[in-house]
């Protein structure tokens, strides 16, 4: 899930506290690292754009990776038409805007949906930031529903509406604020 970052429309979170030029160009440069490193040829990497217009026909990722447009509504009504769009099985949904995601987490998260019907990456701030389903019968209509989107109760109010056995895998820290930006630049110059 990508948003093309225009300053002012992409991490305003990150946006009011460094500016939105800054928080839109750092936005940019994570993303498009996110998609080298998860380049694969053990799954198909699809890029869910918004706003769809422009998502759809922006130079900012590489033209070979298949896109499809987010759509309206809120995080989840988002997330759950990208489920819905998708051919049936396996499928994981990634945040650009975690800079530790490798493909071996990838690879952990498909791994797991051996044996669960859905899995999630628990993200530092109690959100998340992969969530990913079997999808060997249809979506269940609660997906998604009833999330406190942007809060530390995103992950908790979303484990109930997954189907069951949900599986987590690997803690990692998205980027929403200055003092998270920070932490990363700490981390990688340590």
């Amino acid at each position: 899930m990508v948003k093309e970052p225009r300053p002012g429309r992409v991490k305003t979170r990150l946006g009011r506290e460094i500016g939105h030029v800054a928080a839109a160009w750092w936005f940019r440069r994570q993303s498009a690292a996110l998609v080298r490193r998860l380049r694969d040829p053990r799954w198909q990497l699809v890029l869910a754009v918004s706003p769809d217009r422009a998502g759809l026909a922006s130079r900012v990722w590489p033209s070979d990776l298949a896109r499809m447009p987010q759509g309206r509504g809120d995080l989840g009504e988002r997330m759950a038409r990208v489920f819905r769009s998708l051919p049936r099985g396996p499928a994981i949904v990634v945040g650009a805007d975690v800079p530790g995601v490798t493909a071996a987490h990838i690879a952990r998260a498909f791994a797991v949906l051996g044996s669960h019907n859905s899995v999630v990456g628990p993200a530092t701030d109690g959100g998340y930031w992969l969530v990913g389903l079997k999808r060997t019968r249809g979506l269940p209509p609660r997906l998604f529903s009833g999330v406190r989107w942007s809060s530390e109760t995103a992950l908790a109010d979303t484990l109930p509406t997954l189907p069951a056995p949900v599986a987590t895998i690997h803690t990692l820290r998205d980027v929403d604020t200055a003092e998270d930006l920070a932490h990363l630049r700490r981390r990688s110059t340590s």
